[in-house]
């Protein structure tokens, strides 16, 4: 479970700045609803998304890296090797969500993001959460649903998001065959017969991953 930035205290003259901001951004279009049920009223360009975990960072960088404005720790160079180069150099913008959140709002803003990207789950923990960022910064906040078998959906939901339908589609689709394929070829194996796996995760592998748990699939760090 992540833990929730406790840093989000912000001055009036902030507040103020970010609103304005915000308002001289892309026209708002008709509201998008996000996977937690809220209304997000996403400009109609997006051009700088502010990922509020890691989990949202990759999420972004599969389907639109170049939305993506850093990440939430940077990157070590052991990790770089498997990402685009560029990409993978952007700085180090803290995070809002997650255990060591170090993004407070004021840095936030400082970035002038259009969208906020969070992916993990949609408990009204993290919904109060997202609104309460959303009202103090003015910058909308979009909460997408981190479960394995939610992929697809999620894809599909980002690319509305950030109106990307098409390459959203074309994510979800092959997220979607992936995981029929997947169930296909297991549904045939007895659970007894299925070989077992254990699942570390965490920056040095010391995290055990619980099966059926949201952790592994959208709350690692």
């Amino acid at each position: 479970m992540r833990g929730i930035a406790t840093n989000t205290a912000i001055s009036r003259r902030t507040f103020v700045a970010g609103a304005l901001a915000t308002v001289g951004t892309s026209t708002a279009r008709a509201a998008v609803t996000d996977a937690s049920g809220r209304a997000i009223s996403a400009p109609k360009k997006v051009a700088r998304v502010f990922p509020a975990g890691p989990p949202a960072a990759i999420l972004l960088y599969t389907l639109a890296p170049d939305l993506l404005l850093g990440w939430p720790r940077a990157n070590r160079p052991e990790e770089c090797a498997y990402m685009l180069p560029d990409l993978c150099a952007r700085p180090e913008v803290g995070r809002i969500t997650g255990r060591g959140n170090t993004a407070n709002l004021e840095s936030v803003l400082a970035l002038k993001p259009d969208l906020i990207l969070d992916v993990g789950s949609t408990s009204t923990t993290f919904v109060s959460l997202a609104e309460r960022v959303q009202q103090q910064t003015g910058i909308p906040y979009a909460l997408l649903d981190g479960r394995f078998d939610a992929i697809p959906a999620t894809y599909r939901k980002l690319g509305e998001l950030i109106s990307r339908q098409d390459e959203g589609e074309k994510f979800a689709r092959y997220a979607d065959d992936t995981l029929k394929t997947i169930n296909g070829r297991t549904a045939a194996i007895a659970p007894s017969n299925r070989p077992r796996v254990y699942y570390a995760r965490g920056p040095r592998g010391l995290i055990t991953g619980l099966g059926g748990s949201i952790t592994p699939a959208a709350r690692a760090d």
